[in-house]
């Protein structure tokens, strides 16, 4: 990470990297400190649709971890930016929790059934047959398909769950409709996080816990990336891959002092 100019923004993943389900991880709480303390902005992305920001501020508080309402960007939001830019005042038959239908509801769109502008799925607990039906019947009718990540499962206390990609799949199978994905590893999302901040990506970089999704789309956002080995991806695995992180370390509480160097020597 030489010969760049100093971060002044930092944009991190949640489950993974600061989090293992409802348990922090060790140095998380100080990283998000160190940053709060350092001035820089930051925000806390991820894939999950299913929570407000409000929400996830008291998850993670419960953890010990204090991020600010603010500081939280999830798919559902910056799918739900893209749609408003894309047709503002639109309409769209959601299937999803409250994370998204609120984030929908926020940029103006109407929530119908009847002939909507999109079908847009996000992550649930409780998928229905009737809604996917639903969903099914009109994207065959010419709405058009958004889904707010790509992510195929998830993790729960009894083990791995379906998520939105799974879904999506299926969906597609029945309509021969592919959805058109907002959250990593799309770069969009990473651009609309950097938008919301009003940074640049000269200045800015991505800590992840995943090669294929927050490295990928840190890299295309043109972002500097570090990849923590406390989630998905391990050590090995990372040659697999033909790219590489900028920086690879063993967990965020590697970082914490780094986040006041950063700010006073190239990264």
């Amino acid at each position: 990470m030489a010969e760049h100019r100093p971060i002044e923004t930092w944009l991190t993943d949640m489950d993974g990297v600061l989090v293992h389900e409802e348990d922090a991880i060790p140095g998380a709480a100080e990283f998000i400190t160190a940053l709060r303390e350092s001035g820089r902005q930051f925000l806390v992305l991820t894939n999950n649709s299913i929570f407000t920001p409000r929400d996830l501020r008291a998850r993670l508080l419960a953890s010990g971890i204090d991020v600010p309402e603010a500081a939280i960007w999830t798919s559902a939001l910056a799918t739900a930016q893209f749609l408003g830019d894309q047709r503002p005042g639109g309409s769209a038959y959601v299937v999803g929790e409250a994370g998204l239908v609120t984030a929908m509801h926020d940029v103006g769109f109407v929530m119908t059934e009847r002939d909507p502008d999109y079908v847009v799925l996000g992550e649930t607990r409780t998928y229905s047959f009737e809604s996917i039906t639903r969903a099914i019947r009109l994207i065959e009718q010419g709405a058009r398909f958004i889904a707010t990540n790509p992510d195929p499962s998830g993790p729960s206390p009894a083990g791995t769950l379906p998520a939105t990609g799974s879904v999506a799949a299926l969906i597609s199978t029945a309509t021969g409709r592919q959805p058109y994905f907002v959250g990593k590893p799309n770069p969009l999302m990473m651009r609309s996080a950097l938008n919301r901040l009003d940074a640049h990506s000269e200045t800015t970089v991505m800590v992840g816990d995943r090669m294929d999704t927050d490295i990928i789309s840190g890299l295309e956002a043109g972002l500097r990336t570090v990849l923590v080995l406390t989630g998905s991806t391990k050590q090995h695995q990372i040659e697999r891959f033909p790219y590489r992180p900028s920086r690879v370390v063993d967990s965020v509480a590697d970082l914490v002092d780094l986040v006041h160097s950063f700010g006073a020597h190239q990264a």
